[in-house]
This record gives C-alpha cells, sequence and structure tokens, in this order.
C-alpha cells in the first residue's frame, strides 16, 4: 500500500496568492491555477486586467504538468523535447480535446517526491510565467518546510 499527500485548499491558495503577488511586482497580469493530482481546479484566479483566455489557458498548464508530472515547456525544448516534430510525442497537445498544454508556463507540484498536484500561469511571456510558477512552489515549500515536507522548487520538472 502507498500512502500520499493531498494538497488542500489553504496550501492552493497560498500558493495562487504568492503567484499573484509576484506577477503584480513584475508588472503583469496573470491567470492562476493550482490542480490537485486528478489535474482538476482547487484554485482559479485571473488578475485585474488579465485576459479571458487565461483561466482556461492556466488550468490546461496544469493539468497537464500534474497528468503528466512534468513541466509543460519540456514537451517543446529543444533537441529531444517529446512534442517536437519527428519526435515520439509529436502531435500530443491534440489530445484531451485540446486541453493537453505543451508550451511554458505549467509546473508539477512534487512533495516527497510525489507529484500531488499542478500549477499554471497565463498571461505572462515564458519567463513571466515561470518567475509566477516559481514563487508559487516557493510559498508551498514555506508552509511544508517545517514539518519536513520537501517540496520540489525549480523550472525544469520531469519526474
Amino acid at each position: 500500500m502507498k500512502s500520499f499527500f493531498k494538497l488542500e485548499l489553504s496550501e492552493a491558495r497560498a500558493m495562487a496568492r504568492a503567484a499573484l503577488e509576484k506577477a503584480k511586482a513584475i508588472n503583469v497580469a496573470e491567470s492562476v491555477c493550482i490542480v490537485d493530482d486528478g489535474g482538476y481546479p482547487i484554485v482559479l484566479e485571473r488578475a485585474d486586467d488579465a485576459r479571458i483566455t487565461g483561466p482556461q489557458i492556466a488550468w490546461n498548464k496544469a493539468f497537464t504538468a500534474a497528468g503528466h508530472k512534468r513541466s509543460t515547456h519540456l514537451f517543446t525544448k529543444a533537441p529531444h523535447g517529446p512534442a517536437l516534430p519527428g519526435n515520439e510525442a509529436f502531435g500530443i497537445q491534440l489530445s484531451f480535446e485540446g486541453r493537453f498544454a505543451a508550451f511554458v508556463g505549467g509546473f508539477p507540484i512534487v512533495v516527497d517526491d510525489q507529484v500531488i498536484g499542478g500549477v499554471g500561469l497565463s498571461g505572462g511571456n515564458g519567463e513571466q510565467d515561470t518567475q509566477c510558477g516559481l514563487a508559487a512552489l516557493q510559498a508551498l515549500h514555506d508552509l511544508l518546510s517545517a514539518s519536513g515536507r520537501r517540496v520540489l522548487v525549480e523550472a525544469d520538472i520531469k519526474k
């Protein structure tokens, strides 16, 4: 039997708040989605003046990161990104009725080496989305560090 952790609402809210605070600090209107291990939203927020398409894109990125256990930009990172033309997963972004996101802005949430969810950002460029995603992961790290839990805080995650 395997035991596992579940992301709680208070933790997801803290992650979303950290992502949106970082977005405000770097002057970008972001949408952020925190999903559970099944890819379903726990928190989905859109900043004032953020694009109306942002929440769905953020959810798609978080869904993909949680479900495939890797940062979404790694699918198209040259030269061996599996979703690049000629590679084994070319066309994967057409999966799940187009919900599969193969571009920057989605990160799995990894606690004690287990993927327990995902965070997705939409609204900035790739660098801005990454900064906000890392802020969200850092917030969870800060929340759980006293309990001895290890949260992976990096951009290139592949589990």
